[in-house]
């Protein structure tokens, strides 16, 4: 069922119905935001529900799903007396990105459109031809040259039609824009759609479960587009507004040192990130030189009291390495906010989010 929701431009007040196939705002360009009130349940009405992140039915903008994978419900594990971490990488197509693209491709589902398309760097690409495979509905996925081999082959195996686009990671979103603009085709893009973000929002939602009905003192989270941070506002708002927690935990957010614009902007205060150069970093997941949600991130960030961190390339190698030495191997992109950590611990109880798993990318190679 679609409830009662419409898209909105935060930036210039556009609003349009949901089954509208439009992209983003047609007056400014803007990605969508999404009208939509959630009604989160007390802790005790969870009990016996059903085990994914379905089971928040009332947070979510769509209901009764079909193509659900049992996505969600990952386990939270402990680094150090102070520091856990979720395996959200114990996922169907094995990175947390599948929350999004579970709510994104049912949406589709419902409206019926001729295509799908998509671009990603990997993983968001493989969870959307994963989706639109158990919906039934053709897909293509674009992704830049360099490509983990691994991630295209996962794309591959899903059916999808598989564009890879010369240059970096903009050029591939302009030409999945320019095919979105054809008929009939519906644009899962999960930098633009807000349904993607009511999707990743779960893993909050999950934390204040599985911890009693609280939250981490600090919770950070890897910032390419902003997908898992924005989701993480939107959960904390709206369990705060439901009156289910008492506070809001500040968001750390975790950029690649090599592209970092998002960085960048918040040290110099400013309200919006200038685009950055391309560069080459072991975490391509978060290699965004243009992220289409900076001003909210940024205000995001801001408005919970939370802050940037850089971490460099050897950092997320020795990271990634720690981690499968505590037996958990994850790709470079999942090992950025536990490098992040471990070079400046946070107070209090914190979580970091293990996005990936290394066997998409395998283990990162020392120079």
């Amino acid at each position: 069922m679609l409830k009662d929701a419409r898209y909105s431009c935060q930036e210039c007040g556009v609003r349009t119905p949901v089954s509208s196939l439009t992209w983003s705002c047609p007056r400014c360009g803007g990605p969508w935001d999404l009208d939509f009130t959630a009604s989160p349940v007390p802790l005790g009405a969870l009990a016996g529900r059903v085990g994914s992140l379905w089971r928040y039915e009332e947070a979510l903008p769509l209901s009764d799903p079909y193509v659900s994978l049992g996505e969600g419900r990952t386990p939270l594990v402990r680094l150090t007396d102070t520091v856990s971490a979720k395996l959200d990488y114990l996922m169907p197509t094995l990175s947390f990105k599948d929350r999004g693209a579970a709510l994104l491709v049912e949406l589709a589902r419902r409206l019926g459109p001729d295509r799908v398309v998509a671009d990603s760097s990997g993983n968001a690409g493989t969870a959307v031809a994963a989706y639109c495979a158990r919906a039934g509905l053709d897909c293509t996925v674009y992704v830049p040259e360099g490509t983990s081999p691994k991630k295209l082959e996962q794309i591959r195996a899903h059916g999808a039609r598989l564009e890879v686009v010369p240059g970096g990671r903009e050029a591939t979103a302009r030409a999945a824009r320019a095919a979105a603009g054809a008929p009939g085709v519906f644009y899962a893009s999960h930098a633009d759609n807000p349904y993607f973000l009511h999707g990743t929002k779960t893993y909050v939602y999950e934390l204040w479960e599985d911890l009693g009905g609280r939250l981490p003192d600090t919770l950070v989270v890897p910032v390419g587009n902003g997908t898992l941070l924005l989701g993480a506002a939107l959960a904390t708002a709206e369990l705060l507004a439901a009156g289910l927690v008492e506070r809001r935990p500040p968001l750390v957010a975790v950029q690649a040192g090599p592209v970092a614009p998002l960085a960048r902007a918040f040290a110099a205060g400013a309200a919006d990130a200038e685009p950055v150069p391309p560069a080459p970093t072991l975490a391509e997941g978060i290699a965004v030189p243009h992220p289409r949600r900076a001003r909210q991130i940024l205000r995001a960030v801001r408005e919970s009291g939370g802050a940037f961190r850089t971490v460099a390339d050897d950092r997320i190698r020795d990271a990634q390495l720690d981690l499968a030495r505590r037996g958990l191997f994850v790709e470079p992109t999942g090992a950025a906010c536990w490098a992040a950590v471990m070079a400046e611990p946070p107070r209090g109880g914190a979580v970091v989010p293990l996005c990936g798993a290394g066997a998409k990318t395998g283990l990162a190679a020392a120079e």
